[in-house]
């Protein structure tokens, strides 16, 4: 587990500071990273050559994309924009939206290629714990806890003070209050969605199994934890 706690970090020289700074703490847990899975062999004879390929693009790019985000998630002061302009978790948390209804298509209806697969997650603290499952709901579980973490991140960089080399601004302004509002909804829906919808497709002997971040009560307590930084949000 990791925390990302919006907090200044001293600029250089004796810059004299506001003695009161408005600081707000996000808990932001560590990130479970994708590994490659081969959808060809598994998958062969299935389903059309199309959609092989077509998972296998999407979840490529996210393994690739979400290793990278790991290298960078638990630092508090670091680049939120890519050489184009566009936020990296941004770009990630689209990828995983684009193959999240690619991906239910393998469970829907009661499909048998629910069970072809091989998904496997680390946690990017601890290469190992590594958990493997052959059901495609343990991968729409994942997907939705690392939505769920990248939009709390994305939150968090929100609320951080901002700095730069010629001022400092201790509170984050009002329109970044009300854009990680709308984020913490967002999360929170990724995170019930996952203990209403996702949890209970799950054998109860794969449930056991499950990483503790994927544990009924660490995904209810995050969800009450993004709904309760929503209020203290709106109030501050």
């Amino acid at each position: 587990m990791g925390c990302l706690v919006s907090t200044p970090k001293d600029t250089g020289g004796n810059r004299r500071r506001p003695g009161s700074i408005g600081e707000v703490s996000v808990y932001v847990p560590g990130l479970r990273i994708p590994k490659p899975v081969d959808f060809s062999q598994s998958l062969s004879g299935h389903v059309s050559k199309t959609l092989v390929e077509r998972l296998t693009a999407m979840r490529t790019r996210i393994v690739v994309m979400a290793g990278q985000e790991a290298l960078t998630i638990t630092r508090t002061r670091r680049k939120t924009t890519t050489q184009h302009g566009r936020s990296t978790l941004a770009d990630l948390h689209q990828a995983l939206e684009d193959y999240l209804p690619v991906l239910l298509g393998l469970v829907s209806d009661g499909s048998q290629l629910q069970f072809k697969v091989q998904f496997i997650w680390v946690n990017q603290e601890d290469d190992a714990e590594e958990t493997s499952m052959f059901n495609a709901w343990y991968e729409v579980l994942s997907v939705l806890h690392l939505m769920a973490v990248l939009s709390l991140s994305q939150a968090n960089l929100l609320l951080l003070p901002r700095t730069s080399a010629d001022f400092y601004q201790p509170k984050a302004s009002e329109e970044s209050r009300r854009g990680s509002i709308d984020i913490f909804l967002k999360a929170a829906g990724y995170l019930d969605c996952a203990v209403r919808h996702v949890l209970p497709r799950l054998p109860s002997e794969l449930r056991r199994n499950l990483p503790v971040d994927l544990a009924e009560g660490v995904l209810r307590a995050l969800c009450l934890q993004a709904l309760g930084q929503v209020l203290t949000s709106s109030l501050d």
